[in-house]
């Protein structure tokens, strides 16, 4: 079953975390250490340059108390935006699913909390399920009977990694950025793009590979999960091009938005060419389950009738997954 997409929002905070502000933190970072790895040169944070210079976030339980804003608040952002696009209102939403890599709340379910925040009356309720929070509603509405389902559903996946960063271990620092996705979908109403082909996995055995603790910092083994990416997306996109890929639409690659050197790999093994390569990492950093969506709704505008994208990412768990957008003619 196909899911149509009416539209995408994306929200980023406004304050800047760029290299040289990591580099004068002195944790052994350097603009140049940090391009030649991740290829990343700045990030969004919710918190203010002040805290982190001052406490390099010692104490991640008081990181939210120092947020600009909280999970709701960016998830609102960013689902204003995707209604706007689609030509909806509050009251035409009939379910909320949120999700992401820390939730801000433990209960209630922040979808009730950013449902509240837009003034939404409709059932909400979390799918967490790290850096591929997108990609799981799309999988469970895949799976849904259309009759039974609302005309229109708002996904909301709020991310502020950065409260979770110890500002004194370079390795986390120069990754993460905070970011919020939203997009409004329906089994019922055809929209601007269809989602096709929606896959999801995941390796339990390997749980503990990337982890955030609920009072803790971020840690993961990056060599390996590296190596679990590039290996994982490079198989999803291969798997799409075989059965979707036609000379007649322009193919192109949106990826987790993790690692540049990560990405460029993975189009290397998919021949796909630079220009039909998107990211948005270079200057928002790995904003986790809002990475690949909110390259989508950036460039929402641009995208042609002609377009399938395909679109594949990685998370903790070990999860995966991938989809096909294909706009429409």
């Amino acid at each position: 079953m196909s899911v149509h997409l009416h539209g995408l929002g994306h929200f980023h905070p406004e304050t800047e975390i760029t290299n040289p502000f990591l580099e004068a933190l002195d944790i052994g970072t350097s603009d140049a250490w940090i391009l030649e790895r991740v290829g990343i040169r700045s990030r969004r944070t919710v918190l203010s340059l002040d805290y982190i210079r001052t406490t390099k976030n010692a104490d991640p339980r008081a990181a939210g108390e120092a947020s600009s804003y909280t999970h709701a608040q960016l998830g609102a952002r960013a689902a204003q935006l995707a209604m706007q696009r689609a030509g909806v209102t509050a009251a035409d939403i009939g379910m909320v699913i949120a999700g992401g890599s820390s939730p801000e709340l433990l209960s209630p379910a922040e979808a009730c909390a950013i449902a509240a925040e837009l003034g939404i009356e409709a059932p909400a309720f979390d799918a967490n399920s790290a850096c591929t929070s997108f990609f799981v509603p799309l999988y469970m509405l895949s799976m849904m009977d259309p009759a039974r389902t609302p005309r229109f559903v708002l996904m909301v996946v709020p991310e502020t990694l950065t409260c979770t960063v110890d500002y004194r271990d370079r390795n986390g620092a120069v990754l993460w950025g905070d970011a919020a996705v939203a997009a409004v979908v329906s089994l019922r109403e055809p929209g601007r793009a269809e989602i096709l082909d929606n896959k999801l996995g995941s390796n339990p055995a390997s749980f503990d590979k990337v982890v955030i603790p609920r009072h803790g910092f971020f840690r993961q083994d990056g060599q390996s999960v590296q190596k679990f990416a590039i290996k994982t997306m490079t198989q999803l996109v291969k798997e799409l091009q075989t059965v979707h890929q036609t000379q007649d639409r322009p193919w192109g690659f949106v990826g987790h938005q993790a690692n540049l050197r990560m990405l460029e790999r993975v189009c290397e093994s998919c021949e796909v060419p630079q220009s039909r390569h998107f990211h948005n990492l270079i200057e928002f950093g790995n904003t986790a389950g809002a990475g690949s969506p909110s390259v989508l709704s950036q460039r929402w505008d641009t995208w042609t009738g002609n377009d399938d994208i395909a679109v594949a990412g990685v998370g903790a768990g070990l999860t995966w997954s991938s989809y096909l957008l294909r706009f429409r003619r």
